[in-house]
C-alpha cells in the first residue's frame, strides 16, 4: 500500500493560483499512475487531472488550460498547479496512486476559492 500526503491547499481569491503537492512513500513511485481528484460539498468525487508513468497527461474539461499536473520522480512527488481559480474549484483535493494491484489515497487538502 502506498502512503500519500498532500499539501498546499488554502484560501485564495478568484483568479488566484495555488500549487498542490503530493508526496508518496516507497521505491516504485516512477511506475505509479498518479491522479488528482476533488470533491465539492454535496457532490461526487471527480477526476481533475492524471499523469501516467511515462508523463502523459489528461484533464477534466472544466480545468483544461488552467491546471497543470506534473511529477518529479526523484522526489516521489506529484504536483497540481492551479491558475485562474474559480469558486467552482472549491473542494477537497485528493491525490491517488495506482500501479497494478497497488493503490492508495491521500487524506485530502482543502481548497477554497472565495472573495
Amino acid at each position: 500500500q502506498v502512503q500519500l500526503v498532500e499539501s498546499g491547499g488554502g484560501l485564495v481569491q478568484p483568479g488566484g493560483s495555488l500549487r498542490l503537492s503530493c508526496a508518496a512513500s516507497g521505491s516504485i513511485f516512477s511506475l505509479y499512475h498518479m491522479n488528482w481528484y476533488r470533491q465539492a460539498p454535496g457532490k461526487q468525487r471527480e477526476l481533475v487531472a492524471a499523469i501516467s508513468s511515462g508523463g502523459s497527461t489528461n484533464y477534466a474539461d472544466s480545468v483544461k488550460g488552467r491546471f497543470t499536473i506534473s511529477r518529479d520522480n526523484a522526489k516521489n512527488t506529484v504536483y497540481l498547479q492551479m491558475n485562474s481559480l474559480k469558486p467552482d474549484d472549491t473542494g477537497v483535493y485528493y491525490c491517488h496512486a495506482a500501479y497494478r494491484s497497488t493503490s492508495g489515497w491521500g487524506q485530502g487538502t482543502q481548497v477554497t476559492v472565495s472573495s
